[in-house]
């Protein structure tokens, strides 16, 4: 199989997976994001690229946001949202982050395979995006990849986020070229 028909399968096994997406969760996910003092992202490895990305556009639209683990990160306060992007939602280190998040009285929302995992469970926003993995402990949606890992879910993620940037976008009359008037020039 050629290249380009591989990129054609995978685009074929998103554009199914897309259709477990639930609009409901993904709404709920917008409105804490809007309701958020200051948004804290984590992710690790390629979830933790694609929520590097949404971190990057909210700034774009105007949000207070920080990567966990930056210096210039603050102090969390009550009212303010901690997104978490892990497709197990086992990660220990954000697993550990999740629960002192919890402790702060800081809102959590997860984007994960896993709705009964460890960092869902203390969530009060979960978006579930089907995927494979050797890590997901609990019964996800059930579909197959030819990616190996979690590589289905992660795309998915990143494509979801751009669709959460686009619903704010209209919420919020911004368009790229009043986003753009935020964009890094320091570069």
């Amino acid at each position: 199989m050629s290249i380009r028909q591989l990129t054609q399968q995978i685009l074929s096994e998103l554009t199914h997976n897309s259709q477990y997406i639930d609009d409901a969760e993904l709404e709920s996910l917008v409105t804490v994001i809007r309701q958020a003092n200051h948004i804290f992202l984590a992710g690790a490895g390629r979830s933790g690229i694609g929520i590097r990305g949404l971190a990057n556009r909210l700034m774009h639209l105007g949000f207070d946001v920080s990567l966990v683990g930056e210096i210039s990160s603050p102090h969390t306060k009550a009212g303010d949202l901690l997104i978490v992007a892990s497709g197990s939602g086992e990660t220990g280190s954000l697993v550990s982050l999740a629960n002192k998040a919890k402790l702060a009285k800081v809102n959590i929302a997860t984007v994960t395979m896993d709705r009964e995992s460890s960092i869902a469970r203390l969530a009060n926003v979960v978006v579930m995006l089907p995927g494979v993995s050797p890590k997901l402990k609990n019964q996800g949606i059930n579909i197959t990849s030819i990616q190996p890992m979690g590589s289905a879910f992660e795309q998915l993620c990143f494509l979801v986020y751009d669709a959460v940037v686009l619903s704010l976008m209209a919420e919020m009359s911004e368009t790229s070229e009043s986003m753009f008037t935020r964009h890094a020039d320091l570069e």
